[in-house]
């Protein structure tokens, strides 16, 4: 049986994440203004994946390719002041 689950994650430029083996990263959104990711996962699984993620601020430089990035989602905090996109890194 699959579940939704839900993963707070840095506000940093990069960061790595362990998640369970086939998750599915549906989205990424502020809540109380903490960046979080919900992703369907499977509670039994016991397998772990390591994730590498980049957080761009609008209007920030990105220096691995388009090739080199899979976009999750884009998310604001404090009040808008600040908008981020999550990528996945890809390949690495």
């Amino acid at each position: 049986m699959l579940r939704v689950y839900k993963y707070t994650i840095p506000v940093k430029d990069y960061f790595t994440f362990e998640l369970p083996a086939g998750v599915q990263i549906l989205t990424v959104q502020a809540q109380h203004d903490e960046p979080q990711i919900w992703a369907l996962v499977d509670p039994k699984e016991q397998d772990t994946v390591h994730f590498n993620f980049r957080i761009a601020g609008t209007g920030h430089d990105i220096k691995e390719t388009k090739d080199d990035l899979e976009y999750i989602g884009t998310f604001q905090l404090a009040g808008g002041s600040f908008i981020g996109h999550l990528f996945r890194i890809i390949g690495r």
